[in-house]
C-alpha cells in the first residue's frame, strides 16, 4: 500500500479526505501528517502535498477550482484582460471560504467544479462569461494554435455555447499568430471587411494582413520594441512601398486601448487606395 504522501502525490498533489479514508487512511493518520507538516490542509476535508501551484492552492482554499483567465494564462494562452487574482469556479449558489491573503475572483456558473483546476475548454467558456466575446475569441484561437484544443474539445465548446455565440468558433482559425491579430480580424469582420491573413509577398515576406494593396501589421507588447526590430520593420515597409503597397502598423496599446483610431486609419487607407 502506498503511503499517505505518495497517494496524494499520485492524485496530482491534492486529495479529498473522504477519498483518502476510502483507501484506508484514517482521519487520525491524516491529522498526524498535517500536524508534523508532511501534509497541508487547504480547507476542511481537502489536503495537499508538495509543490502545488499557489493559485490552485488559493482556489481550493476558497472552496472551488481555478478557472477562466487564471488557467489559460498558466497554459500560455493569450488572455486579453489583466489577471489580477485567481479566478475561482465555486458553482451555482455556493459561497467562497475565507482564507489568508484572499484575492480570489469568484465564478458562480452551473456545474460541479473539479478538485484543483478546470480543463482549458471549461476555462474558455468561463472566460466568455467573465470577459466577453472578444476575449473568448482571442483566447480560443491562441489555445487552438498551441495545440490545446483537439477537435473533440472544439466540438464540446461549440455545443456548450449559446447559438448566438457559435459564430465565434465557426470564424476561428488554428493559425492565428497572436491575440492582437485575432482581435483585429474579428473587429474588422464586424464592419464588413474581409482580410487575407498571413500573406506572402515576394520581396517583402509574410505580412499579417492584406486588403488589396494595403498591408496591416500588428505588433504585440514583446515585439518590435528594440532598435534592431524597428530597423527591420522600416526595411520591410520600404520594400512594400516600392511594390506599390501601403503599410499600417499598430501596437498592443492602440489595438486594445484606442481601437476607434485604428479602425478610422484602416478605413481611411482603404478609401485612399
Amino acid at each position: 500500500m502506498l503511503s499517505l504522501i505518495d497517494t496524494i502525490r499520485r492524485r496530482g498533489g491534492i486529495a479529498r479526505g473522504a477519498d483518502l479514508q476510502r483507501l484506508g487512511f484514517t482521519r487520525s493518520a491524516i491529522a498526524r501528517a498535517v500536524h508534523r507538516g508532511a501534509v497541508d490542509r487547504l480547507r476542511d476535508g481537502v489536503f495537499a502535498v508538495g509543490p502545488v501551484d499557489a493559485e490552485v492552492r488559493a482556489a481550493v482554499a476558497h472552496g472551488g477550482a481555478l478557472t477562466c483567465a487564471s488557467v489559460l494564462k498558466a497554459r500560455g494562452v493569450w488572455v486579453l484582460p489583466e489577471v489580477r487574482g485567481p479566478h475561482v469556479w465555486l458553482g451555482a449558489g455556493r459561497h467562497g471560504l475565507t482564507h489568508p491573503h484572499c484575492a480570489c475572483i469568484p465564478h458562480y456558473h452551473r456545474g460541479t467544479p473539479p478538485l484543483g483546476q478546470t480543463d482549458v475548454g471549461t476555462a474558455l467558456l468561463h472566460l466568455r462569461l467573465c470577459a466577453g466575446d472578444e476575449a473568448f475569441f482571442a483566447a480560443y484561437e491562441s489555445a487552438w494554435r498551441k495545440g490545446l484544443l483537439p477537435s473533440a474539445a472544439r466540438r464540446r465548446i461549440r455545443e456548450a455555447l449559446p447559438a448566438s455565440a457559435r459564430r465565434l468558433v465557426d470564424f476561428a482559425r488554428g493559425d492565428a499568430d497572436s491575440g492582437l491579430e485575432s482581435l483585429l480580424r474579428l473587429r474588422l469582420r464586424a464592419i464588413g471587411l474581409q482580410l487575407e491573413c498571413q500573406v506572402h509577398i515576394d520581396g517583402v515576406g509574410t505580412v499579417d494582413f492584406a486588403i488589396g494593396r494595403l498591408i496591416i501589421e500588428v505588433d504585440g507588447k514583446e515585439n518590435h520594441a528594440g532598435p534592431t526590430k524597428r530597423h527591420k520593420d522600416l526595411v520591410r515597409d520600404a520594400a512594400a512601398a516600392r511594390l506599390g503597397y501601403r503599410t499600417l502598423r499598430f501596437d498592443y496599446a492602440q489595438v486594445v486601448h484606442d481601437w476607434p483610431s485604428v479602425q478610422a486609419a484602416i478605413l481611411a487607407a482603404i478609401g485612399g487606395l
